[in-house]
């Protein structure tokens, strides 16, 4: 009798122990999920204008000052074969700037076009409020 009653208490340990596990698995990919990285990228094409450089420059430089290395930036030209393969996989076939988070993305390139050149502090902070809620 005591044999059947230390074994159902193993039994009953174990089973405790492998549905405690594969819980802690599942909130430990959930967590990773959550902090899949904050990507920013910008597109161009050969042909640039001053406002299309300054897009690049500003955004770069506010990404790297807000964020540093939590937040990535690349630039793409679409006129290049890794270009054109970024943007497909985005979705991108013009000049745009985009913030990245997994499956959501955020369109910040009319933004850009408007404020990078003009009023370069509004666009900083436009870059933040946008990137701060992904973190």
């Amino acid at each position: 009798m005591k044999t059947k009653i230390n074994t159902s208490i193993l039994t009953l340990f174990f089973l405790f122990l492998v549905v405690f596990s594969l819980s802690a698995q599942t909130t430990s990919q959930d967590k990773q999920e959550e902090k899949a990285t904050v990507a920013v990228y910008y597109f161009h094409f050969n042909t640039r204008c001053e406002t299309c450089r300054a897009v690049e420059d500003e955004s770069k430089a506010d990404v790297s000052m807000l964020f540093g290395k939590e937040v990535s930036f690349a630039a793409y030209n679409l006129d290049k074969p890794e270009g054109v393969a970024k943007g497909k996989e985005l979705g991108v076939n013009s000049q745009s700037l985009w913030i990245v988070k997994g499956d959501k993305k955020i369109d910040l390139t009319n933004e850009g076009f408007l404020y990078a050149r003009t009023d370069p502090d509004k666009f900083k902070k436009i870059i933040e409020e946008k990137i701060k809620p992904l973190l």
